[in-house]
Order: structure tokens, then sequence, then C-alpha cells
């Protein structure tokens, strides 16, 4: 069996929204709707009862987004019927991991044109409630918050691997001796850098807004200084760095992106952003989750016959500065200007389930807009995972 050339023809995404912002109004499954749909109308020639599947990350699932949330984003965007679709869950890393498995299908014949993306609304999680082990129990019930981390946690598991995430940055911290005015500086240039793309309309082709809100830029961007940054208290430990300001905020949004294969690309007429090259997963211990990506990233290189020195950018998804900080020390081959060139998540946002999808999207717009080039993608995860995709064009 030959393996087929898998192209990235298009990406888009919504405006990222903060916590209660301006898309905390709209459903996840209707975010997903709309860049599917988005997606789907700039390409025109394209008839989209040719699309042979529909993949989406998520990584909550427990409120408006259960149910599949791939097949409700189809039906909604107005697909055809016979369009399917597939939620797929590695948490932070769940948009990647779809844009992968589409890939994947695609390479080996079982799929010509597929969507794949992801959505997450941290706004609308729910809260939930466990079933009593038996009825009409007489005492209160705790009620957990699935917005972020951990929760109805197996006692079963070591109690060093199931603490915050941002105790996790903060341990990474420590084992690098990185500091809290390095993780602040790391931050200020996140949102300097996206404050400057969307100053010169470098986010143009690729965002659509969501029709009925106000909501033109991703809207955590903000202007900061260093003694602002530095008042901020440290949000997991007393004598703690890591901060709100050095962090990923809580997000909504969207992001999706049309792959195909070589008949799939004259079914669409349009030239392709990026093929896709290689793919990467690797484990790590669940509270260094942030250096995930570490050895991701190493053998997603090494399987696309590439280096540190071949990379025209690298989206690094900053769910820390720490985190962020962290992966870089161990990467000395790699010049840090090709990283996040347009700024990263602490500014854009973190809509877990997205990201990975963003961050795919993002390098296939840059590497087109160079003209040429290698692209990483890559992501820590949650409960101790990395995962990285290598582009080209």
């Amino acid at each position: 069996m030959s393996i087929r050339d898998v192209y990235i023809v298009d990406a888009v995404r919504t405006p990222i929204g903060k916590f209660g912002g301006a898309l905390a109004a709209v459903r996840p499954d209707d975010l997903a709707a709309h860049v599917v749909r988005s997606l789907v109308d700039r390409s025109p020639e394209l008839d989209p009862a040719r699309i042979d599947d529909v993949y989406f990350g998520d990584a909550n699932g427990a409120g408006e987004d259960n149910r599949d949330v791939a097949r409700m984003a189809v039906l909604l965007a107005g697909l055809p019927v016979s369009v399917p679709g597939v939620t797929v869950n590695r948490l932070c890393g769940s948009g990647l991991e779809a844009v992968i498995q589409a890939a994947r299908a695609i390479a080996v014949g079982d799929a010509s044109i597929a969507v794949a993306g992801g959505v997450e609304s941290m706004s609308r999680a729910p809260w939930v409630v466990q079933k009593p082990e038996r009825a009409f129990p007489a005492g209160h019930q705790q009620m957990f918050s699935t917005t972020l981390g951990w929760r109805m946690t197996n006692p079963r598991l070591p109690a060093e691997w199931t603490v915050a995430l941002g105790e996790g940055a903060e341990l990474i911290a420590d084992r690098h001796g990185i500091t809290r005015e390095q993780q602040d500086a790391f931050a200020l240039e996140s949102h300097r850098k996206a404050a400057e793309a969307w100053a010169k309309g470098l986010y143009d082709g690729e965002v659509v807004p969501y029709a009925g809100v106000e909501l033109a830029r991703d809207e955590c961007i903000r202007e900061s200084s260093p003694e602002a940054l530095a008042r901020l208290k440290p949000a997991f430990r007393t004598d703690g760095s890591v901060t709100a300001g050095n962090a990923s905020p809580l997000n909504d949004g969207a992001a999706a992106l049309l792959l195909v294969d070589e008949d799939g690309l004259r079914a669409t007429g349009r030239e392709p952003l990026a093929r896709i090259r290689s793919s990467a997963v690797t484990g790590i211990e669940p509270q260094l989750f942030g250096l995930g990506p570490v050895e991701a990233v190493r053998k997603a290189l090494a399987r696309a016959g590439k280096g540190f020195g071949d990379l025209t950018t690298f989206e690094l998804n900053e769910a820390f500065a720490a985190q962020s900080l962290g992966c870089l020390a161990e990467w000395p081959g790699l010049d840090p200007a090709v990283v996040n060139p347009r700024g990263g998540a602490i500014a854009i946002g973190h809509p877990l389930g997205a990201s990975g999808a963003r961050l795919a999207g993002a390098v296939a717009h840059q590497l087109a807009a160079a003209g040429s080039g290698t692209g990483l993608a890559a992501l820590c995860i949650g409960v101790g995972q990395g995962l990285a995709l290598v582009l080209e064009r």
C-alpha cells in the first residue's frame, strides 16, 4: 500500500474569547459549526458531499459539547447528512490530534477530503455531580467544575502526579532555574507580538468572526509592563513565580482545517498552504506535563528528516511561560526567533480542544506567506503527554 501525500488547503479560526467574555453566550457546538461552515464556504468549487469525515478535538465534553460535537457541527453547519463526524480527546492536544487522525486516514486511502479542527467553551463548561451509590442520599453532594484540571480523581493515582497544572509549571521553573522576571518578560513578548501581528493584518486571512458577536480580534491581548506584571501575586505557591500574567488564560474558540490528497486538491481547485510531513506523540511524568513536547518535537523532526536549523516557524503552545521556557531550554539548537512569531497562547488564549488546530493552521498560513519552508506545531498536554506535527511547503 502506498502512502499518499496530505495537503492543508485552508485553515480558519474564530477570534479567541476570554472566560465570561464576548463568546460566552455561544454554545460550543455552534462555534464548531461556524468554523466548519466558514471553511467550506471558502472553497466554493468543493462539493460538501465529497467530505469523507469531520474530526474535531474537544477536551471537556461534559456540557453542550457532549454527544459527539463533530457530528453536531456537521448538522448545524448545514452540510449534507451523509457527512460523518468523530470527536477525539487528547486534552490540550485534542485539536492537533484531530488533524493528525484526519491526515492519517487520507494518507492510507481511507479518505480523500476531510475537515479537522477543535472547539472549547471554557465559559460554558458545566458543574457536575457524581451519582450517589444508592438512591436518595440524605447528605450534601459535592459539585465539580469541569472548566479545567483534575476532577473526581482516582485515589489510586500517586499524589505527586495529580498536582494542579500551575504547580506543575512551578516544578519546571524549579528544575530549570527559571525566574519570575524571565516568565514575565516572556509573557510581555507574547502580547507584543500578537498585538503587532493583528495591527499588521497578519491574522486577517485566517480569523472568521462569529456573526452577531462584537469580537474582531483575540480578546485577551493587552498592553502591560514589567511593573504591572510584577505586582501580580503568585497563583499556586505563596512564594512561587507562576501568576495569572505569565500563564495562558481560560478561553472560548474554535478552529478548522481542510485536508486533502491529490484528488481532493483538484476537487477544491485551490493551491495548498502546506503539506503534512510527520507527527509524534510522547508521554512523561504527569506533573511534568509541560515538558511533554520536548521528545515529541525531536521525534517528529527526525521522522521528517529535519532538524531545528531547518525550521521557518514553530508554533509552541504557551500553557505557561515557565513551561515554554523549560522546553526551549532543552532545545539548545533551536533559534528562539522562529518561535511564535505572531504571539502565543499567553496573549491569544488557550481554548483547550481548539488550540492544537489553531497552531496547525497558523503554521500552514505562515509557510504559505513565506512561500517555502518547514514548520512545526507542538503542545504540552495535561496528565503528561506531548504532541508535535511537522509541515512543509
